[in-house]
């Protein structure tokens, strides 16, 4: 064999290697010229993030710095923030106080609900906050006391204000429905509420209310849906503004269905569970007499304490299902924690503070809640890729990983709101090889069905 022949071969096996370490930028990059260049893609912006898992050094970047509406994945960034500042250990706590005086079992005086924003109160993922459970610890804590009337009145406390639940930036057709539910001080059954509705004969027929669950205390709801083509699915939505009594239900839904439920958001969570409480204590044999006063002063006590799960399980369901209503909480908290206002601005303003001390550039988040839904939020894939990186030198990260749903067989968490579809999270090659990624798409055409294949096709590489 010739020394040409030798080095033919050696070159060979030099640019073989070469274009094996290359192949995963490249055909990333292949990747997303080809998906810039679908009909539905023309007028989008596409944006991609993906880094080393081990070392945090880029992989592939495309428009990286580009602010997008993040939808959901902006969840990562409030989760990750809470469980830093917070602590995976933390609880949310509700209490039951009295003003007043107790003597020979009456109390003279309120009882006062000191709310501490939690999510979870009378939740049903959890088998400690279910409503049935929360209500007989209470009621059992009031007959320890041995009061059988209670002369004043059920209040929420001054100390804890029931502040504005719905954020800057979210849109009149989400906040009648259950993900459009705001956090406030005092929340119950993660202030959602089904509506169960009965479609026509034929379609075009107007569908009928049959009933809410629970009871809506003080609120109307009516009907202008109309009957669908069967197996059209849910296109039934709820338009009751926040401490409204009147709202109207528009869309369809499918011909055939009897009992076909919607969910919607309590337009007044607090009113709620004053009245659910007021009928607890009558089914219990306990007396109150003055249902719309209360005493001016008196001393105080607490007579129940009920605390949430804990923060990590509270992120679980968070990113798993996606309930904005537990982002909104978290980032009130994070204000309260920090000694400001429980309000989505000041919370917002730390988030921001938070990631800028990480390194991430308070321009790279222009955010207006904890949780995604407005469409007025904007994150670049960068921000995303570098904060899911920074998770994996935490205590808390296997809890916060296992907190991710599996899309595409990865660890990512999906976003999705009108025009725009994302995803970030982890993802391990077949290889072995690790990554953390983030991609978003804003302004897309079609369906969103099509836009997530598309995107699954660019993350597919990392496979």
């Amino acid at each position: 064999m010739s020394w040409k022949q030798i080095w033919s071969g050696v070159g060979s096996v030099l640019i073989g290697i070469s274009m094996q370490a290359q192949t995963v930028p490249v055909r990333l990059s292949q990747k997303v010229q080809a998906l810039l260049k679908e009909p539905s893609m023309k007028h989008a912006a596409v944006a991609l993030s993906v880094l080393d898992g081990v070392t945090g050094k880029p992989v592939y970047e495309y428009n990286e710095q580009m602010g997008l509406a993040p939808a959901s994945t902006l969840k990562v960034l409030t989760a990750m923030a809470a469980l830093e500042s917070l602590g995976p250990d933390y609880r949310f706590e509700t209490r039951l106080d009295f003003r007043g005086e107790i003597r020979e079992g009456i109390l003279d005086g309120d009882l006062l609900i000191r709310g501490g924003g939690d999510p979870s109160l009378g939740s049903w993922r959890y088998s400690a906050t279910k409503e049935d459970v929360f209500w007989e610890a209470w009621i059992k804590a009031l007959k320890a006391t041995g009061i059988k009337k209670i002369t004043g009145s059920i209040l929420l406390s001054e100390e804890e204000p029931d502040l504005e639940r719905i954020p800057d930036g979210w849109i009149w057709q989400d906040i009648g429905n259950y993900y459009g539910a705001g956090a406030g001080s005092l929340n119950w059954r993660e202030n959602q509420y089904d509506v169960v509705l009965a479609a026509g004969q034929k379609i075009g027929d107007p569908v009928r209310i049959l009933r809410t669950k629970p009871e809506l205390h003080g609120v109307e709801l009516r009907s202008v849906l109309t009957t669908g083509a069967k197996g059209s699915g849910d296109n039934a939505y709820i338009y009751l503004a926040p401490g409204s009594n009147q709202g109207v239900i528009r869309g369809t839904i499918p011909l055939g269905e009897q009992a076909f439920s919607i969910s919607g958001s309590m337009p007044d969570p607090v009113s709620q569970f004053i009245a659910t409480f007021k009928q607890k204590l009558s089914d219990a044999g306990i007396e109150l007499s003055n249902e719309n006063g209360g005493t001016a002063s008196g001393k105080t006590g607490t007579l129940a304490k009920t605390a949430s799960p804990r923060l990590d399980s509270l992120v679980y369901w968070f990113m798993r299902k996606s309930i904005n209503l537990y982002g909104e909480a978290m980032i009130k908290e994070l204000a309260r924690k920090m000694g400001k206002t429980p309000s989505t601005a000041a919370g917002v303003e730390h988030l921001v503070a938070f990631w800028k001390a990480i390194g991430i550039e308070p321009g790279a988040l222009q955010l207006m809640d904890g949780s995604g839904l407005s469409p007025q939020n904007r994150v670049t894939a960068n921000a995303l890729a570098t904060a899911i990186f920074w998770s994996t030198k935490q205590s808390w990260h296997r809890q916060f990983y296992d907190s991710f749903p599996l899309y595409n067989g990865m660890q990512l968490k999906s976003g999705s709101i009108n025009g725009a579809r994302a995803y970030t999270g982890f993802h391990t090659a077949a290889d072995g090889k690790k990554y953390v990624v983030a991609i978003l798409v804003n302004n897309y055409t079609g369906s969103g069905t099509a836009a997530v294949r598309s995107l699954y096709s660019v993350l597919d590489v990392l496979k």
